[in-house]
């Protein structure tokens, strides 16, 4: 969809007048409490050279060259703020099995506290196996994803033992952040858990009334539509979806995602809604998209928890999103490309 001209010349007029704030609020950074909750996975790469076709059947033959292991979903989240610095909180559910150990491990190595993250001995770890190749001059495409995912509700009993860590340890924390991929983790009691503290950014793919009261959302745009009921084509059904989706939630802000099209922050004032439209930094230098949300979220509610307005976080975010799309698979950024990419813009 295209939005006037105007605005991004007003976008980045305000954004050469504030880069030095931006940098102020990076450095603020390190040392953030932060919760983050939500439903963790493991994004497993397994790559390799696509060397022939087999004799056995018409598929192609990789030589294995690397496996990599990061979390995703919720824990992708929890690992771009601890790369930023954060001092993260993780609570979520895993299962007594290999895909929960090496999440344990990948967490342990960025020194996120697992105290909060529950092992079920009957669940199965979400897992996301993707299977990827490349020939000797192209570049590693991705060329199949096997997941292993088992949607279990909790039993009342784990459930409570969740939401009374989350009510223990809330207080101490600068934000929350619920992060929902529909696996089971948010319920009732989590959800109202979670509510209690006055900072809290909700990333879900569906069901946002659920979060009702919520600081901010971060749908991007199939799950703004899934939420409003219509389709978003052009600037007037943007705008009517912001000011829908912030009286479904009643949020004080709306961002929305665009992926090539940039952000859109709306923002709930006393008589009116305020946007501000949001451009991509670097949209031809796109590799990958896996994670990039995630890592929106994670920077936009570090910033917010230092205290920067929504649009200096929600433009942070998308720089910090614009990093992490150059490189395959499920990526972190730290300060130090911040900072880089920061200065050439």
């Amino acid at each position: 969809m295209t939005i006037k001209e105007s605005f991004y010349a007003d976008f980045y007029l305000a954004f050469q007048q504030q880069k030095v704030q931006l940098q102020q609020i990076i450095a603020q950074f390190a040392g953030t409490d932060v919760m983050i909750i939500g439903d963790i996975a493991l994004d497993e790469f397994v790559s390799g050279e696509a060397e022939r076709i087999s004799r056995e059947a018409p598929v192609v033959i990789l030589r294995h060259e690397q496996t990599k292991q990061v979390p995703g979903g919720a824990g992708n989240t929890m690992y771009n703020a601890a790369t930023l610095g954060a001092n993260v909180c993780a609570v979520g559910r895993i299962g007594d099995d290999y895909y929960g150990d090496a999440l344990q491990n990948c967490l342990a190595s960025k020194k996120i506290a697992t105290k909060g993250i529950f092992v079920h001995p009957h669940f199965t770890t979400t897992a996301k196996t993707r299977i990827a190749a490349h020939a000797r001059q192209s570049v590693t495409q991705q060329i199949v994803r096997i997941d292993r995912k088992q949607k279990q509700p909790f039993e009342a009993q784990d459930s409570e033992k969740m939401a009374a860590f989350i009510r223990e340890h809330s207080p101490k924390m600068k934000a929350i952040v619920c992060a929902d991929y529909g696996d089971g983790v948010f319920n009732e009691a989590i959800i109202s858990a979670a509510l209690q503290h006055t900072l809290v950014i909700v990333d879900a793919q569906k069901a946002l009334f659920r979060y009702k009261g919520a600081t901010i959302f971060t749908p991007n745009l199939p799950e703004a539509e899934q939420a409003v009921g219509y389709f978003i084509i052009d600037e007037k059904t943007l705008l009517q979806a912001g000011k829908d989706l912030l009286a479904l939630t009643q949020a004080k802000y709306i961002l929305i995602t665009r992926g090539e099209h940039g952000m859109t922050l709306f923002e709930n004032a006393e008589n009116e809604v305020i946007t501000a439209h949001i451009p991509v930094f670097n949209q031809s230098k796109v590799f990958d998209v896996t994670g990039a949300g995630d890592t929106v979220t994670a920077v936009l509610a570090m910033a917010l928890s230092v205290g920067a307005t929504a649009w200096q976080a929600a433009v942070l975010g998308n720089l910090a999103a614009g990093i992490v799309v150059q490189t395959f698979g499920t990526a972190t950024v730290s300060d130090v490309e911040m900072y880089a990419a920061l200065s050439v813009i």
